[in-house]
């Protein structure tokens, strides 16, 4: 016979095995501080699920990529992805979800950034590169827009000296571009197949938990007022 809380106990005892995997496999075991990010995050093992209120940033650049992927299977290919990159940015919270199988079961590892405010953009960022395999929201550019089609023009990303990096996208000739002085990337919900902040990410507020089974990031709200200057 079963005993009561037999359940619980032995789900806490998965917890506390698939908490340090589930960390080493996020990339985010030495990221953890007290209460915040000060440091670069990547995620890149396998796709991450993902929702902001808004992002937004200045030299913001967009090109067709191929990202090596490995498969279920253990074999490797490659998939094409959209790969976004921001020169400095500020996002107005964060959220990221990204399933992991321990010992056969299903976990989720959720992290999330920021404050509750839709109005503050708190979360900063520099370098930021998204690869997308999809991804709804609305998308606002100004200043110098630029659509081609050569992806390898455009020129997103700064290196130590504040000159921007040829081709930091890693696109190759003859690939759809888009190249922006600004961009505001609202009410974003997709999934990324690699996500890196490798510069610098400052937020007030973190939050890690990992759960049983599947757990999507909540629908993010519709910003309100402006961003400040990143």
């Amino acid at each position: 016979m079963r005993t009561p809380g037999e359940g619980r106990t032995h789900w806490r005892r998965s917890l506390a095995v698939a908490l340090p995997a589930l960390l080493a496999a996020g990339g985010l075991g030495s990221a953890m501080a007290t209460g915040a990010l000060a440091v670069g995050l990547r995620i890149q093992d396998r796709p991450v699920d993902f929702t902001t209120s808004s992002l937004y940033g200045t030299q913001y650049g967009a090109a067709v990529v191929d990202q090596p992927v490995v498969r279920p299977d253990g074999s490797t290919g490659s998939e094409r992805v959209l790969r976004m990159g921001f020169a400095d940015g500020v996002i107005n919270g964060l959220c990221l979800s990204q399933r992991q199988q321990i010992a056969g079961a299903t976990y989720t590892l959720l992290l999330t950034l920021g404050d509750d405010d839709p109005g503050s953009w708190e979360i900063r960022t520099r370098n930021t590169v998204l690869d997308l395999r999809g991804a709804t929201g609305v998308l606002d550019m100004d200043g110098i827009v630029d659509l081609n089609t050569n992806g390898a023009d455009v020129r997103t990303v700064k290196d130590a000296t504040g000159a921007y990096v040829v081709n930091p996208l890693g696109s190759p000739q003859h690939r759809f571009g888009i190249q922006a002085r600004y961009a505001k990337f609202d009410r974003i919900t997709g999934t990324a197949q690699d996500f890196q902040i490798p510069g610098l990410l400052t937020t007030p507020k973190l939050a890690l938990s990992v759960r049983p089974g599947t757990v999507a990031c909540p629908a993010p709200a519709a910003p309100t007022g402006t961003p400040g200057t990143p």
